[in-house]
């Protein structure tokens, strides 16, 4: 597919996620979706190889979680090469993003995506999330990729733990985690399961917000 043709297919994509983004946002988001599709044919970043598929299946999936994400510092857990962190970093400038992957092959390659789009909002980490020391303060952690929600509510306990204010926690899932959710820690709540349509990805996806119960 050509570019003109990706351009369009992104720019109908946004809309139908009831996104508005600047014709300089947009450009990024191919920019970065091509700088993607070049590193991934030496270093296997993903799975996806077809340009078409990875702006259906990483960008916009990226994207369907956007309207969810709360505050100033948002923590991508598991970011492997950028997803969603990217995409949202480049959707709010004004927020600042942590993507966090324990691959070094990946957070290089987030290092130099950082460096050809000019982006300086995002904090990259190359380490496990259980080491994760950061002063900021986190609002939102997201993860995409994770193995289970109740895997993810345990490496990041520390963090809700350490934090004043309440953190909203956004696992981006497949078909409805009903196994998943049933084994969801008493100290934690789910407050919304939103259901997303993916423009060109077929497949059912959720997002499931959780938040740690009142401690007071």
């Amino acid at each position: 597919m050509s570019n003109e043709a990706l351009a369009t297919e992104l720019s109908s994509g946004l809309k139908k996620l009831g996104l508005t983004l600047s014709s300089e946002q947009q450009q990024l988001l191919l920019d970065y979706l091509a700088l993607l599709v070049k590193w991934n044919k030496a270093f296997n970043l993903s799975g996806v190889k077809d340009a078409v598929d990875m702006l259906s299946r990483h960008i916009l999936d990226s994207l369907s979680v956007a309207p969810l994400v709360k505050g100033n510092c948002i923590l991508d857990v598991g970011t492997g090469p950028g997803l969603p962190g990217i995409p949202l970093a480049i959707c709010y400038p004004e927020k600042t993003f942590i993507l966090l992957d324990s691959n070094g092959k990946k957070t290089r390659f987030i290092f130099q995506a950082l460096v050809e789009l000019g982006l300086k909002n995002i904090d990259v980490q190359n380490t496990r999330i259980e080491n994760l020391s950061t002063d900021k303060q986190i609002d939102t952690i997201v993860s995409r990729a994770f193995s289970t929600i109740k895997d993810l509510l345990t490496v990041t306990q520390h963090l809700v733990d350490r934090s004043s204010i309440p953190i909203t926690i956004l696992a981006m899932k497949g078909v409805y985690p009903e196994d998943e959710l049933a084994q969801l820690p008493m100290n934690y709540v789910m407050q919304a399961v939103t259901s997303v349509k993916v423009p060109g990805h077929p497949a059912e996806r959720h997002i499931i917000e959780i938040t740690a119960r009142d401690r007071s």
